[in-house]
């Protein structure tokens, strides 16, 4: 017995220890874009490069923001990623209980056909989606931006996975109480949806926040520019001044990298949830 208890706290020790190793070699490139945003102009350069700067210094920082208008980038970031993530939040979510738990013609094909659309590579719409784009007005926007983000088959199908776990019974007693399909879904239905609406939530913001193909293509002002556009043309203009680029790197990381950690166990359990009762 005492021979399987150690074999079984060696096995779990190697085992931590991988996953260690594992966190330190995908942690290690964040840290040293960390360290190097804090280092003296040049210093990030040298070779060997340094793991740590030889004095911590702001300036990458102040620079960054006073030269190159990033905080304006950060707030059309902000911007465009919620009102993509509401945006994305009420429509997702009526189309995806609509396919749960409604009655109408063609329902499953058209849901097929929207689950066929997943197979498709998303740079193949791009041209004939900038088009239609050119052709509302909203080229050069952040409508441009927002617009074609709103919906997507992969929160519709999440939110339909998890509301076909609502009881039918709950939603027909509603009905027979004279209760409108409106008052059906905001009152009842959408409370229920909490858990899978806080991981659509997450996954979208992260998502309009890293976006960086579709905004590059649909606006063309730098004054309109988001985070991740601004952070490629900052790398165009300053190709040696590697310290401003990765204070620029920590700016357009941070935020979501903190969202992310401080909201995982609502993230993780929505998907579970989700995959569960579906």
């Amino acid at each position: 017995m005492n021979r399987e208890i150690g074999q079984s706290r060696g096995y779990a020790w190697w085992i931590n220890g991988a996953l260690l190793l594992l966190a330190a070699v995908s942690l290690a490139p964040l840290l040293w874009m960390l360290s190097v945003s804090f280092m003296p102009s040049g210093e990030a350069s040298h070779f060997p490069p340094p793991l740590l700067p030889s004095t911590f210094s702001g300036d990458n920082y102040r620079e960054l923001f006073a030269r190159t208008g990033m905080a304006g980038n950060f707030r059309n970031s902000l911007l465009v990623s919620v009102l993509i993530t509401l945006g994305s939040l009420l429509l997702n979510t009526l189309a995806g209980y609509a396919f749960a738990k409604l009655r109408f013609a063609g329902r499953e094909r058209i849901f097929q056909a929207l689950l066929a659309a997943l197979v498709i590579p998303a740079q193949v719409a791009m041209l004939p989606l900038f088009l239609l784009m050119k052709q509302l007005g909203l080229v050069n926007s952040f409508g441009g931006v927002v617009v074609p983000a709103l919906a997507s088959v992969f929160g519709i199908f999440l939110v339909r996975q998890y509301a076909r776990s609502i009881p039918d019974e709950l939603l027909e007693a509603a009905r027979i109480d004279g209760a409108s399909e409106g008052r059906i879904f905001f009152q009842i239905v959408l409370p229920m949806l909490k858990p899978v609406l806080v991981t659509l939530a997450i996954f979208t913001f992260m998502g309009a926040w890293n976006d960086f193909m579709w905004p590059l293509i649909v606006l063309t002002d730098q004054e309109h520019y988001t985070l991740p556009v601004a952070l490629a043309s900052l790398s165009r203009e300053h190709i040696m001044d590697v310290e401003m680029m990765m204070a620029g790197a920590v700016v357009t990381v941070l935020p979501v990298l903190l969202l992310f950690l401080l909201l995982q166990r609502h993230y993780i359990q929505g998907l579970l949830l989700g995959s569960v009762k579906g």
